[in-house]
């Protein structure tokens, strides 16, 4: 497997955004709910509308794994995430048993490879230098959770690292680099 990077710049991220907002709401919801959870490709591509919505609407906490054990792990849904998800379901008709990201063509979810060829040549598109794949939204989700202040120590959860250089190291951010971070409380 090549080493993808992250995407740094936020305006390169509105920019996929823009261009995927053009050509399809499932593509931008699988970038957007990407880079705002940090959620493997293989558990994205596997997700199912009830995973993400009941009776009452778009739920609070997505949960991946058994939820009634220490495994499963719940991620958080924020208001981006939270107005693509409705945008979606708005455009196209779901059963709660159908995949989130089904393909045009079968029952099935998308390939992890035409994941990849969405990603990629939205940030092509986009002009963003650098290896991009589907790594690049969980590894974006980081970058980003770590220079906004969320500790080293819960980003390593995350990712299942056991030191913070390997976290740092994997969301290429060189710990001598000096850069302001903004914990941004914000009541």
């Amino acid at each position: 497997m090549e080493y993808v990077e992250p995407i740094r710049n936020i305006d390169s991220i509105n920019t996929i955004k823009s261009l995927l907002r053009k050509k399809s709401q499932r593509d931008l919801l699988l970038f957007v709910l990407g880079i705002n959870t940090g959620i493997r490709i293989s558990d994205l591509l596997s997700l199912k509308v009830k995973e993400v919505m009941d009776e009452t609407g778009i739920k609070e906490f997505l949960y991946i794994g058994d939820s009634a054990c220490t495994e499963g792990r719940a991620y958080y849904l924020n208001s981006s995430v939270k107005g693509e998800l409705i945008r979606y379901f708005d455009m196209v008709n779901c059963k709660k048993e159908d995949y989130l990201f089904k393909s045009s063509k079968y029952d099935q979810p998308i390939s992890r490879q035409q994941a990849y060829r969405i990603i990629n040549k939205a940030a092509k598109e986009a002009g963003i230098p650098g290896k991009i794949g589907t790594h690049t939204i969980r590894k974006t989700f980081g970058y980003h959770a770590y220079r906004k202040g969320i500790a080293i120590s819960i980003l390593m959860e995350i990712y299942h690292h056991h030191t913070p250089s390997e976290t740092l190291k994997y969301l290429g951010i060189n710990k001598n680099e000096k850069s302001l971070i903004r914990v941004d409380v914000n009541l």
